[in-house]
């Protein structure tokens, strides 16, 4: 049983990505394997085996051939570095992305408090209204863990600069600047520009989704001013 649990399931013909310990105990009791088996039995005798096959792990092949160079100077600002020092106290990493065409929906009814020990709170669960689709963006403060989050209509540069400019607002009251951190990520041309060409330009960023905000004028910054933003 456990070497069937470690095989492909496509080894046996079986169209699944991926054996579940449900599916396991079926596959043995068709073969012959055993007379009868539920799937927590499996699921028991699996987990306490040295090769755990239920535990998988998602990647991708990289396909830039410059994937180390890049990814380095991100994981390397997520570790409080910057072109090989520290970050300073001023300095903050935010990592960006959006979640688009997210179903806005509105119940019809009011959910109702909780009544004593018999009545929990209820809460509409059939009757809704739609709202469009939204897309939300949102930007993590790495190193101090803060989220900064918004709704816009739709995705583009401008609400991706709508959020950066509340980053903006609201983590500092100094003014900061924005520096590239690197990115292996890939994205379609904007109004036929490169993307990362574009996005400078406008003065946001610099075709990242992770970035570096810093005080104007230091050392760092001016190290990097090829990719200061203009607005700020």
């Amino acid at each position: 049983m456990k070497a069937l649990a470690c095989e492909l399931p496509a080894t046996s013909g079986v169209p699944l990505s991926r054996w579940s310990a449900a599916e396991v105990a079926r596959e043995v009791m068709e073969r012959g394997l055993v007379a009868k088996i539920s799937a927590t039995t499996v699921w028991r005798w699996l987990s306490e085996d040295a090769i755990r096959p239920f535990y998988h792990r998602s990647w991708i092949f990289p396909r830039d051939p410059n994937f180390a160079h890049k990814a380095g100077r991100v994981l390397d600002l997520y570790e409080g570095r910057w072109e090989g020092e520290a970050l300073g106290e001023g300095e903050y990493v935010i990592s960006a992305a959006e979640k688009t065409s997210m179903q806005a929906r509105s119940r019809r009814h009011r959910s109702q408090p909780p009544a004593g020990e018999a009545q929990p709170m209820r809460v509409e669960h059939e009757e809704y209204e739609r709202k469009g689709a939204l897309a939300y963006l949102a930007a993590w403060d790495v190193h101090r863990a803060k989220l900064f989050g918004r709704c816009e209509s739709k995705n583009g540069i401008e609400p991706f600069g709508s959020l950066v400019e509340q980053v903006m607002r609201e983590r500092n009251p100094t003014p900061l600047r924005i520096a590239c951190s690197g990115s292996w990520t890939t994205a379609p041309p904007i109004g036929g520009k490169p993307r990362s060409s574009a996005l400078r330009e406008s003065g946001l960023i610099c075709g990242s989704s992770t970035f570096l905000l810093m005080p104007p004028g230091s050392i760092r910054s001016r190290s990097t001013s090829r990719w200061w933003s203009a607005r700020y």
